[in-house]
């Protein structure tokens, strides 16, 4: 199978953007490819927040930032997008329905050779493969955000994916500064997500059953682990609570428990519309929340 040149990620969200990127700093070149054009807006604009600070903190030197964004093309048009691609990653959101459309579109769109790769935090490439014509060239390809600190991405395939599909993503994400980890079985959540689902869940279990407020077990992580990484709420706001509430939806229809069904703390947030910082108001306020200010740890200041 041949090397990875010419990508495409199919969704300008916060992932897909940040995949994009990455892609585009280690000098490939790769369409973003959404159709609504605000997306692709606020994409670009982040992105250029992303390589401002990078070039602020030495990562990159300024010199290189116009050569970064040469090398991404903002696309509406899916046929363009996607024309003489060797990979697509698709980056939308975490629904089963809907990932297989845009497979089963991709498919149809896509040279035969192309590798067809989700970015899917928790489903199975066994749910998708079938929706195409190519189920050996169907993979998981899974990032992490922020994807240039969290440099790992889960690569793992179906029934019928065939080795050298996944040693070609394993040789593109050496290619461009990312750890790959092999998922040697299917298991729903891969690999790290599925000791994060564990946290996650039972932080807001916590939480949700009186024991403890959001702020204490935020603090609580804190102070055992360091300022470093987000604690967990924080973290499920960054990623976005519709996402973390869509991920938990799929692990309760994969087991039929109802113990898996998401917490009442996260579904009543998400029908209020407070999907965390995109929306202004998730776990915390934003744009200064808690978390962040320097008091948080303070003993005088906590209630």
């Amino acid at each position: 199978m041949n090397a990875i040149e010419r990508v495409a990620v199919v969704g300008a969200g916060t992932m897909g953007r940040q995949i994009a990127l990455q892609i585009a700093r280690y000098g490939c070149p790769v369409n973003l490819y959404d159709l609504d054009g605000e997306a692709l807006n606020e994409a670009r604009t982040d992105q250029r927040a992303a390589a401002a600070d990078w070039i602020a903190k030495g990562i990159v030197s300024p010199d290189v930032e116009e050569a970064i964004f040469s090398r991404i093309r903002y696309e509406r048009d899916f046929a363009a997008a996607t024309r003489a691609v060797d990979l697509v990653i698709e980056a939308a959101p975490e629904q089963l329905e809907l990932k297989r459309q845009v497979f089963a579109q991709l498919d149809r769109a896509l040279p035969p050779e192309a590798i067809i790769a989700t970015n899917s935090s928790s489903i199975r490439v066994s749910l998708l493969e079938d929706a195409t014509e190519r189920p050996e060239r169907v993979a998981n390809f899974h990032f992490y955000l922020p994807v240039w600190e969290r440099t790992m991405v889960e690569v793992g395939g179906g029934t019928e994916t065939l080795d050298e599909a996944l040693d070609a993503l394993s040789a593109f994400a050496r290619r461009i500064g990312i750890m790959p980890l092999r998922v040697r079985r299917e298991s729903t959540g891969f690999i790290f997500n599925r000791v994060w689902r564990a946290i996650k869940k039972e932080v807001m279990t916590v939480a949700d059953s009186g024991v403890a407020s959001v702020e204490d077990l935020d603090r609580a992580w804190i102070i055992m682990y360091g300022r470093q990484r987000l604690p967990p709420f924080a973290q499920m706001d960054q990623i976005g609570l519709d996402v973390i509430r869509d991920i938990e939806l799929h692990y309760a229809e994969e087991s039929g428990d109802p113990a898996d069904l998401p917490p009442a703390i996260l579904t009543e947030k998400v029908e209020r519309g407070d999907l965390g910082a995109k929306s202004g108001r998730g776990f915390y306020s934003y744009p200064d929340p808690a978390y962040a200010r320097a008091d948080f740890l303070d003993p005088e200041s906590s209630t």
